[in-house]
């Protein structure tokens, strides 16, 4: 029978479980964000890694092997020389042996008197790292029988040994170098030099395919914002393929919106031709109250259809240029004082933007339009943030509840249709006007106003 995990149990396991999680956000919140940081950081880390194990493995082993082959020689010079100086009486050959000390083991060789040897050197941190504090009081222990005192850190490049003779002591003085390898930090120096120069190369080889495949993604953009393009494909194999395709499916938007645009004015050509008979017919009537009803309901035919085709046909087809949307806002201000509406304009910042001007200008005349038909006062805003272009329309209207704010967006779609029926108009301004501002690679929001009625705010992307 398998025995169930406790309760207790399966409480530190989703413990362990949130920890992991949190550790792996906390990770992922530390990491970039792009890929050309990301990759960078893909080829450098492992360098990194590889080269600091390689150089820690050549530290520890080679070093220290090299270290201990050569302290083991200078304590056989050491052993040497301490039994030709007990062979031989006190003061007799002592210039002879300091001379051989000098040219065949490179020490400095004295005699001192009898005396006790200098207490140990204490140990440090730096003295724990030196394989040389280690390695060669070890060996020279192998080969000595006498008492010896040795010091390797007091004088940076000489090390001094001090051996007890019983009736003297003698006193060698040499070279650290000759005792550990004294040029290991060259083999440091040149895994740092490496280590630089193939970053150097991983960055300028990583920097130069990332430019493609951000060219691709401004090229993306800009054809999302309508903007003209001036791309090709370039970069590794599979970015040219990815910018082929997305060169193709451009094609294939560019003609399917020349099809729908030729088709549309075809339709629109055939149905003006029937609605101007009618105008036609309606005036050869009599001036009776039928006929001023149907003059009426052919006029509305004819607005809702501009409208249909307005809204089916789009302004894809027109070029953006630099346009200053302050001087479009006064117009628009301008055309609707015409009609008798009252309204105020304000403009802060630089508002010069790469748009389609007419139809920019249609998207806001027709947010006014709204605004002017359920409200007495509308006010225009238009300012500059780092990233956008920002216009807001306000009103003093009945605004419209939080709930059908998105709905009145969808075309043909009347909040009261009771209260619109007689109306003009086919209930296609503010779905136009999104159209636009979203063909743009902007969008249009509707909030409450802070003089009471309803705010349409449109951003559009510098």
């Amino acid at each position: 029978m398998i025995a169930r995990p406790s309760f207790r149990t399966l409480r530190q396991l989703a413990r362990v479980r949130e920890l992991w999680r949190r550790g792996s956000r906390s990770l992922a919140d530390m990491l970039p964000k792009g890929l050309y940081k990301r990759s960078l950081l893909i080829v450098i880390l492992p360098m990194v890694l590889l080269q600091t194990a390689v150089t820690f493995a050549f530290m520890q082993h080679h070093w220290e092997l090299v270290t201990r082959r050569l302290s083991e020689a200078v304590a056989r010079d050491v052993g040497a020389l301490t039994d030709l100086y007990k062979r031989l009486p006190p003061g007799e050959d002592d210039a002879f042996l300091a001379n051989l000390a000098s040219e065949r083991f490179r020490m400095d060789a004295t005699v001192l008197p009898a005396g006790p040897l200098p207490p140990a050197v204490p140990s440090s941190f730096f003295a724990a790292l030196d394989p040389l504090s280690r390695t060669l009081p070890s060996e020279i222990k192998t080969q000595l029988r006498e008492p010896f005192w040795l010091d390797t850190i007091g004088r940076s490049g000489l090390m001094e040994i001090r051996v007890d003779l019983g009736d003297r002591v003698l006193r060698l003085v040499t070279r650290r170098a000759l005792a550990y390898e004294a040029n290991a930090h060259i083999f440091v120096l040149w895994m740092l030099a490496a280590m630089i120069l193939l970053l150097t190369v991983a960055i300028i080889f990583l920097r130069n395919q990332i430019r493609p495949i951000l060219r691709l993604a401004r090229a993306a953009e800009d054809f999302g914002k309508g903007r003209n393009l001036d791309f090709s494909p370039h970069g590794a194999r599979e970015v040219r393929q990815a910018g082929s395709a997305f060169i193709e499916m451009k094609r294939r938007i560019e003609r399917a919106t020349e099809q729908r645009t030729a088709m549309l004015n075809g339709v629109s050509h055939d149905l003006r031709t029937i609605l101007t008979r009618f105008k036609l017919s309606l005036a050869l009537l009599d001036n009776s109250a039928d006929s001023e009803l149907l003059q009426r309901d052919v006029d509305e035919m004819g607005q809702m259809l501009e409208g249909y085709l307005a809204f089916a046909r789009g302004d894809a087809s027109e070029p953006t240029t630099l346009t200053d949307i302050g001087s479009m806002l006064e117009d628009v201000r301008a055309d609707a004082e015409r009609h008798g509406a009252e309204i105020r304009l304000q403009t802060r910042g630089n508002l010069n933007i790469r748009v389609r001007p007419t139809a920019m200008k249609r998207c806001i005349a027709n947010l006014v339009a709204n605004a002017q038909r359920h409200a007495d006062h509308v006010e225009i805003s238009g300012r500059r943030d780092p990233q956008f272009v920002s216009i807001v329309v306000d009103d003093d209207g009945a605004g419209i509840p939080p709930a059908y704010r998105e709905d009145v967006f969808r075309p043909c779609y009347r909040l009261d249709e009771a209260r619109n029926q007689d109306q003009s108009g086919a209930g296609l301004g503010l779905a136009i006007a999104r159209d636009i501002a979203r063909s743009h690679g902007g969008d249009i929001n509707l909030s409450d106003s802070p003089i009471g009625g309803l705010r349409a705010s449109v951003r559009i992307p510098v």
